[in-house]
């Protein structure tokens, strides 16, 4: 196994355990299953475990497994503040201290802002007490470090690095999201700013393995060097020394294996100029059913009415290439989530957008169509329920 360093040089797995999909059976997690590939990952070297507060089971099964095989103090937990529930200061430590009963211990080494979406929310944060708050968590040992995930575009992302002194963050990428979500230009900012980061979707839910275009696999076929997708996306991300850990939701014994075996041997660097290139092909291939050729460059921002312009057509592309499923998934967090709307229906159509755009798309007619393939019925019901949990 690989290792590299955290803020404090603490050694991470570059390959993290993602315990969001660990196999259910009868609407309960599988856990013999589960303990199964998760000590095969540890004896591999894995020290990285990636849970949530509002992942079904997943706190609770992690802190069983790691207090049966007595390995808890020989790995690193990661779990997340569900902050987007909290009402006032006390649901801090109520929240805290079912996650740290469920996990079976005193202590979490990385403790996420889960799906820290804009800079107001975390101001929101703060009139609660947060800062305080972590400031007392850390002096007492029971939080180690402290980040916070994402997903949102790259300008969102870089102002939120700089609101407060963190120790590491997540962020969704990978080859398709390179322009896309925080992106590159995220990741070297927050590398830039000393601030390890640790990457969720490198394989966007297994859509750049199982949901691959005949072109795209015929490419991978074709190339001299061979590998499996996975394989080639993981590369890709651990080839660039700016990742700290990756993060897969591995389950099944082959998967781990599999990831583990890449993991030990890839090294900073390996993937060229020929491999991006035909990296490049592959994302052609993919984008191919693409309804805007929007690069993702951000130049049409900002919006003078919030609009996140990237974010929806990412969405609306992602409908055509990924399903309609992950789509309205993807354009839920990065609008309907946010402490200030930035959907595609707040558009006035006032045309500022379009005289920017290096593509010369015509940004309020696709925002139209973005805005009647994404904002569905379901969308609508749950942008309904957010409005309702904020008003709370």
């Amino acid at each position: 196994m690989n290792y590299r360093k955290d803020r404090y040089g603490n050694e991470i797995s570059i390959l993290g355990y993602g315990c969001m999909r660990f196999t259910q059976s009868g609407g309960k997690i599988n856990m013999e299953k589960a303990e199964a590939e998760l000590m095969e990952a540890y004896r591999a070297g894995v020290n990285y475990y990636d849970t949530a507060y509002v992942y079904p089971g997943s706190e609770a099964a992690l802190g069983e497994i790691l207090a049966k095989n007595g390995i808890r103090d020989k790995v690193s937990i990661a779990t997340k503040l569900p902050h987007y529930l909290i009402k006032n200061g006390g649901s801090m430590e109520k929240y805290f201290a079912e996650q740290l009963s469920r996990l079976k211990t005193d202590h979490v080494e990385y403790y996420l802002m889960h799906m820290l979406t804009d800079v107001k929310t975390w101001e929101r944060l703060k009139t609660l007490g947060i800062l305080e708050w972590l400031a007392e968590k850390k002096a007492s040992g029971a939080i180690k470090q402290i980040g916070f995930s994402y997903h949102g575009n790259a300008d969102m992302f870089c102002r939120l690095i700089d609101v407060y002194d963190w120790d590491f963050c997540q962020i969704q990428y990978n080859y398709m999201d390179e322009n896309t979500q925080a992106g590159r230009k995220g990741l070297l900012y927050a590398n830039q700013k000393g601030i390890p980061v640790i990457i969720m979707e490198p394989l966007r839910g297994g859509k750049l393995v199982s949901r691959l275009p005949e072109k795209a696999v015929e490419i991978f076929s074709d190339y001299p060097i061979k590998q499996t997708p996975a394989q080639w996306a993981f590369k890709w991300l651990w080839s660039q020394p700016e990742v700290t850990c990756v993060l897969s939701g591995m389950n099944s014994l082959e998967m781990v294996r599999d990831n583990v075996a890449t993991a030990s041997n890839v090294k900073i660097g390996e993937v060229g100029e020929r491999e991006e290139a035909m990296l490049r092909q592959v994302v052609q291939a993919i984008n191919a059913k693409m309804k805007v050729g929007c690069t993702g460059c951000g130049y049409c921002m900002p919006c003078p009415q919030n609009v996140d312009i990237p974010a929806a057509f990412s969405a609306y592309n992602h409908k055509y290439s990924e399903g309609s499923f992950s789509a309205l998934q993807e354009y839920f967090m990065c609008t309907a989530l946010r402490k200030d709307y930035s959907g595609a229906s707040n558009c006035i159509e006032c045309g500022k957008c379009e005289m920017h755009c290096p593509q010369h798309i015509e940004i309020r007619k696709e925002l139209k169509n973005a805005k009647r393939h994404l904002e569905t019925s379901v969308y609508k019901l749950g942008r309904w329920l957010v409005k309702r949990l904020k008003a709370y």
